[in-house]
């Protein structure tokens, strides 16, 4: 209760601000992301009013959002808030009293994010612990207003002077000022109303020199220092699987989702975007488990591909079911046809905000469809339905959606185009950035982009990398902020400029807290000596990144 309190006066005293129409103030940060909310922590500790503003009803993003299983590759690379951040992860699961469904002792978490006895940090967890955990902390800083459900203004909302933001206008009609401004939205938004250049879908090879960014349907694909698979055939249909309404029948039509232009040539640049989903929050414990229901608009040709791939072969799960805290999972993309709606968010970066609306409602009914058909159609192998059909969305958790979040995945979107841009190189370890405000550690990551039919007659999925990083590398400061012809006062730490596979390896919840937290730290130093952002000391924005505990090498 004394808890629940606290928020509620944070609340009250952010919306007396708010009404009172106090809106100006030293950082404006558009995006209550994980690295939103990081900045504005930052900031307020430096002792500068912040707004946080969030587009919609909820903070986090993906982190609050369903993503529990950190994505991290090198957990010694994260410090600073994010660090923070999971330390109180761990704490708060410390608590027997936040062990609802199971006793802490029954729970074991695996892969990259086990968490091993002599940590200080947990790295799994429920979205609505996420949730509470991002409450508190912004609820011990005395400088923040957050502010929900408002959006920018997309055409007009960005008011500049000689290259500087001076305010920001939202579809309300609210208006905020600042003396330096943040994009921590996994769109770009802000970025792209300031007029600040970006790229949307992959490069080719040849633009960068590099060898995994542009189309590939070969299996695997040589790097710039050693073989490497491109894991083409990982996420992938079984071989014989007939893309044609009626099979054999080319006159037919193709089955929904193929891309009917074919894949492209090899290396070359695709506006295509790689794929998104929901990271579904699952339960099989049955006091808690909603079971999945058929759609009301469910078609079965949607899912004909997922019943070939069966008929013509595949065992396999198409899942990841990570376990979390208290019986609940992380449920990710696997196999050839699984919870990613390959080619159905092309328009996504730049659509309007309804069209978004649109997008994401596809996919949250792609999903829900996929969900019944694997835990109930009668083609589907015995072995899947019994498996799946024991799980269902939880009850607890995104009780807005009866367990479906409104956070779409937004795997990529725009990347800023910046005097930096982080490649493969990069990942590679065989170009370094002489000036880290963070580090990656991940591998280099894509999703699949496309469905095609190949020369052979059959289906395949086109766009998955898994490559590996050489070890933690650094994110250069010049790949958070504009040219600074283009805007003196605004940060990116999310749509950082960054190639697509090279932001196929940054793009993880931990790093981009980082980013928020070191942009924060610019941002501060820029506006006490009321300078552009390109021209803070790099040396003097090095040691307080230090002092504020982030990691740079």
């Amino acid at each position: 209760m004394k808890k629940l309190f606290v928020l509620l006066i944070l609340t009250c005293v952010n919306q007396m601000a708010f009404s009172q129409g106090i809106t100006e103030f030293d950082l404006v940060i558009y995006g209550g992301t994980s690295a939103g909310i990081s900045a504005a922590i930052q900031a307020s500790r430096m002792g500068k009013s912040v707004v946080l503003i969030e587009p919609t009803s909820r903070i986090g993003g993906l982190t609050t959002g369903g993503l529990g299983q950190t994505d991290i590759g090198n957990k010694q690379a994260i410090g600073g808030i994010a660090r923070e951040f999971y330390q109180d992860v761990k704490k708060y699961y410390q608590q027997p009293e936040n062990w609802k469904w199971q006793k802490a002792e029954e729970y074991r978490d695996g892969g990259q994010t086990r968490t091993e006895s002599a940590e200080d940090a947990m790295w799994t967890f429920e979205p609505s612990a996420a949730l509470k955990i991002f409450h508190r902390m912004l609820a011990g800083e005395k400088n923040i207003t957050l502010v929900y459900d408002q959006r920018l203004d997309r055409q007009k909302g960005v008011t500049k002077k000689k290259g500087v933001i001076t305010s920001i206008s939202m579809e309300s009609g609210l208006t905020y000022s600042g003396k330096a401004f943040i994009d921590a939205t996994y769109e770009g938004d802000l970025m792209a109303t300031a007029g600040v250049s970006y790229a949307v879908g992959r490069e080719s090879d040849r633009k960068y020199g590099e060898t995994l960014n542009g189309v590939h349907t070969a299996d695997t694909a040589r790097t710039m220092t050693n073989q490497v698979s491109r894991n083409s055939i990982n996420h992938n249909f079984v071989h014989g699987v007939d893309p044609y309404r009626e099979k054999g029948n080319p006159a037919s039509g193709l089955l929904p989702f193929i891309n009917p232009k074919g894949p492209g040539k090899e290396g070359s640049a695709n506006k295509g975007v790689q794929a998104y989903c929901f990271r579904m929050c699952l339960t099989d414990h049955p006091e808690n488990r909603i079971p999945f229901e058929k759609p009301a608009n469910y078609n079965e040709l949607d899912y004909e591909l997922l019943l070939r791939n069966y008929e013509a072969g595949e065992k396999g799960f198409p899942w990841i079911n990570s376990d979390m805290p208290n019986r609940k999972t992380d449920t990710n993309n696997r196999l050839g046809f699984s919870t990613d709606f390959i080619g159905q968010n092309y328009d996504y970066p730049e659509a309007s905000y309804s069209e978004r609306q649109l997008i994401a409602e596809r996919h949250r009914n792609y999903q829900k469809g996929l969900m019944w058909t694997l835990a109930y159609h009668p083609r589907m192998p015995e072995h899947i339905r019994k498996e799946v059909s024991r799980w269902g969305m939880c009850k607890d958790e995104f009780t807005e959606g009866n367990g479906w979040q409104e956070q779409l995945y937004v795997r990529e979107a725009r990347r800023m185009i910046s005097d930096y841009v982080m490649t493969q190189y990069n990942c590679e370890g065989l170009a370094v950035a002489s000036d880290p405000v963070g580090l990656a550690a991940y591998g280099m990551d894509s999703h699949h982009v496309q469905r095609y039919v190949t020369a052979e007659g059959f289906v395949k999925n086109e766009g998955n990398v898994e490559a590996r990083v050489r070890g933690p590398y650094p994110i250069s400061y010049r790949a958070i902020i504009p040219k600074e012809k283009q805007c003196k006062n605004l940060l990116v730490p999310v749509c950082v400029s960054a190639t697509h596979i090279a932001f196929g390896s940054i793009r993880m919840e931990p790093v981009f807290m980082v980013l928020g937290q070191s942009a924060a730290i610019a941002a501060s130093m820029a506006i006490d000596k009321q300078i552009p952002v390109q021209h803070v000391n790099y040396n003097e924005l090095a040691k307080t990144l230090l002092e504020n505990k982030q990691r740079l090498q």
